[in-house]
């Protein structure tokens, strides 16, 4: 499966005078290739391609290689090979994808994650602590920064130090995009906190305007509230309707869904009753007053925006700690005007369209972008990273990315030919079909060795037919030389 996926992307073409083989025959485009199956099929560190994957997988008959290629000194050499081709990669995967599915690059999901290290803090380098999406605060990361298109195609992405603010990163990427694509006629899908207000007037006063659709914070909600209380609600999905408001050469979009409403709501209650029940045991305990306000610094990290719905009277420092000294009670009029705004977001765009549910429905392709990240997280399995250079760890990146650009292309396959399937369930029914040694032993003292791969059953069949798949042909048979069975 890997095999079809990277020569229907045509691959080899492109990476052929960039990977040449060293004057001792090492062919670093194969390991190139092994690096990036593995990360696509069995995702682990180079160490356990070296020690165990490898050996245990038909690779080396596929690329009719042996052991040598997966030596740990070569998988990290050829890492060291990567970086360069990054911006020529994406250029040529865009032109491939324009043929294969007709792909269109006139929106663009921008979005940003991070990953975490198993490692001490380092002095230098991109390492560093930050705002961790992984709830990982106590490891050091790097933070990614991804394009991609509503389909999940990867137009570019960037490596950033891990204390990078989302605020200070679209800016460059957007001249980054024109300079190698164009000032064409694009619109850019982004979630809130990642433009500022500096940059939005960048966007619409450019001499070709950018067209932008994003997400707001709550507070610009609060300021826009009451322009919207005479405007007339339009339902535009079941359970789901908007408004639409025209302010200072914008549209604002304000949305309700009723899913959003009641899943907010309950996670709201689920942390305000375990906030309520903490305080009450509080209540309860012999504590001193420094041990009661460490314990409630802990229930306001764990309750999060529930603890600003509890007014709390703590003791003065010479007070004694009991029921008296120490009371709580509900804030109804804070919970009141969070109930709502429950289920409530606002959008915020440049494009002149008339019609919010249009608006409404584009963003919502926003997913796709938190998609990739699940993937590359998830079944790529990019965390954690144990490298501790910098060009190292922008190599495994980059391996990752390698392999989820054919993971993408699975995923557009299959919307055509087999609708319903992901991309790792294709690849784990096919993990059934095995391969295998029949070593038959000779009267001379030598071994016939039969290669071959277990007939495929029903499901796979299926699969294989759906998607216009032939599996390869059995591999020729081998027999030892008299020296190899001498040794063994």
């Amino acid at each position: 499966m890997f095999c079809e996926l990277w020569n229907l992307l045509e691959l080899d073409q492109f990476w052929k005078d960039k990977l040449l083989p060293s004057r001792k025959g090492t062919r670093w485009l194969n390991v190139f290739k092994t690096l990036t199956a593995y990360r696509l099929i069995d995702p682990g560190s180079e160490w356990r391609l070296h020690r165990l994957w490898y050996e245990q997988s038909a690779m080396g008959d596929l690329l009719g290689e042996d052991f040598g290629l997966a030596q740990k000194d070569k998988l990290y050499r050829c890492l060291d090979k990567r970086i360069g081709h990054k911006e020529e990669l994406f250029s040529f995967l865009r032109e491939r994808w324009q043929n294969l599915f007709n792909a269109k690059f006139d929106v663009l999901l921008y979005d940003l994650t991070s990953t975490y290290f198993e490692c001490d803090p380092p002095d230098e380098g991109i390492r560093k602590f930050g705002h961790s999406r992984d709830k990982r605060s106590d490891c050091v990361q790097v933070v990614i920064a991804l394009i991609v298109t509503p389909e999940g195609f990867p137009l570019a992405y960037e490596v950033m130090p891990g204390n990078t603010k989302d605020s200070n990163t679209l800016e460059g990427f957007l001249k980054k995009v024109e300079d190698r694509y164009g000032k064409s006629n694009r619109t850019w899908l982004m979630d809130r906190g990642i433009p500022t207000e500096e940059t939005i007037e960048k966007m619409k006063s450019s001499e070709y305007p950018i067209k932008y659709l994003i997400g707001t914070p709550k507070g610009r909600l609060t300021k826009l509230e009451k322009k919207f209380l005479n405007k007339t609600w339009e339902e535009v999905r079941d359970k789901v309707k908007v408004k639409l408001l025209k302010e200072d050469g914008e549209l604002y979009v304000l949305v309700e869904s009723e899913d959003r409403v009641n899943k907010e709501r309950s996670m709201r209650r689920r942390k305000l009753k375990k906030l309520w029940a903490r305080l009450k045991q509080l209540q309860e305990q012999n504590n001193s007053r420094d041990e009661l306000l460490m314990k409630i610094g802990a229930a306001k990290k764990e309750a999060g925006r529930a603890y600003s719905l509890v007014k709390i009277n703590l003791p003065d420092e010479k007070e004694i700690v009991n029921k008296e000294t120490f009371t709580f009670s509900l804030n109804k009029k804070k919970l009141r005007t969070v109930m709502k705004k429950e289920g409530k977001y606002l959008l915020r765009s440049n494009l002149m369209a008339t019609d919010p549910g249009l608006l409404w429905k584009q963003y919502m392709v926003l997913g796709e972008v938190e998609q990739a990240f699940k993937e590359i997280k998830g079944d790529l399995s990019i965390r954690p990273i144990y490298h501790q250079k910098d060009e190292r760890i922008e190599a495994h990146i980059f391996v990752a990315f390698q392999a989820y650009c054919l993971n993408v292309t699975l995923k557009q396959k299959l919307k055509s030919l087999a609708p319903g399937l992901t991309p790792r369930t294709v690849i784990e029914k096919f993990k059934k079909v095995q391969m295998l040694d029949v070593h038959v032993p000779t009267t001379d003292g030598r071994q016939l060795v039969l290669t071959r791969y277990t007939q495929p059953e029903k499901e796979h069949k299926m699969l294989l037919n759906r998607m216009n798949l032939n599996l390869p042909k059995q591999p020729p048979p081998k027999i030892t030389s008299n020296w190899e069975a001498i040794m063994k």
